[in-house]
């Protein structure tokens, strides 16, 4: 199966949507080794993050710089809605606090990434965590699915959509999958607003360190100066322009197989452990981020 998918891939026969299609169908009807998907896991993050290193081989310094600067004032926002309405939620359906707190971090900030690094401060278990990531990950296969409709139906340009998928998508894979579908310019945007995006998760492990009196260390994702190294390369030296369009094609071909890879992991155990309560908690903060930031590009962008 996987030489299929990774062949359709290169041939441009699968897209992003379809190869986390056939990965959760994979995943979920256990039609994949187990060992396979076992040892994939890790696999997938370094392919990820190799693949988002890439992408910056196709996006100027100084439309990174307009593109964060742009999205600072909008993307803070979006993260104190997000805590509140998820803490307001949570609240009122009694959901259990740390879960909801990873929920609300995976949500506000990068999916899985965000989850994995504040974990260790909140002293979550297992169980926590994987619940959490459940949630999210469920989030961002349908959101790599309907935002490039939704995107179309409100007539958004590659500008508006690339700041609105950053904004209101979980995951970075699932971010960049819907832009690339929706555009190139979509997808350059995308792509650097979501890992100025990921910066964030820096001031959020501090307070939540703060709180609760925690040492532990946390996952910084420093593949994000890979990202900035490979915009810096495209932007001053122009020997690069030989072969940065290789590398971006490359790229865009390694993160469709990675979405594959990530459908793989969920399965029908991880379905059952969803409590409804939490569920809800994830759905109605998820929704609520992406209308207010959906509002946001409509009116000022």
């Amino acid at each position: 199966m996987c030489v299929l998918v990774l062949t359709g891939t290169l041939l441009g026969y699968i897209s992003p949507a379809l190869a986390l299609a056939i990965g959760m169908a994979a995943g979920i009807f256990q039609l994949a080794n187990t060992e396979f998907v076992t040892n994939s896991k890790k696999f997938q993050k370094t392919l990820l993050q190799l693949s988002v290193v890439g992408l910056g081989f196709g996006i100027h310094m100084q439309q990174a710089i307009e593109v964060g600067s742009n999205s600072f004032f909008i993307t803070l926002i979006t993260i104190v809605c997000t805590f509140i309405i998820a803490f307001a939620i949570g609240k009122i359906l009694k959901s259990e606090r740390i879960t909801t707190i990873l929920v609300a971090s995976g949500t506000a900030i990068c999916g899985g990434s965000a989850i994995a690094a504040v974990s260790p401060s909140l002293k979550a278990d297992s169980s926590q965590t994987s619940i959490s990531l459940a949630i999210v990950f469920l989030l961002n296969a349908i959101a790599l699915f309907i935002f490039p409709y939704i995107g179309h139906y409100f007539d958004l340009d590659q500008s508006q959509f690339g700041i609105w998928s950053a904004i209101a998508i979980h995951d970075t894979s699932s971010v960049v999958g819907a832009a690339e579908v929706y555009g190139n310019e979509a997808l350059n945007i995308a792509t650097t607003t979501k890992l100025v995006r990921t910066l964030w998760i820096i001031p959020l492990v501090l307070i939540i360190s703060f709180g609760s009196n925690s040492k532990e260390k946390f996952a910084f994702p420093w593949f994000i100066f890979g990202f900035i190294g490979a915009m810096l390369i495209n932007s001053y030296i122009p020997e690069a322009g030989k072969i940065s369009e290789h590398i971006v094609w490359i790229a865009r071909k390694a993160l469709i197989f990675t979405l594959f890879l990530i459908g793989m992991q969920i399965n029908i155990g991880q379905l059952k452990k969803l409590g409804f309560n939490i569920l809800i908690v994830g759905i109605f903060t998820w929704i609520v981020l992406g209308g207010i930031s959906l509002f946001y590009v409509l009116e000022y962008l």
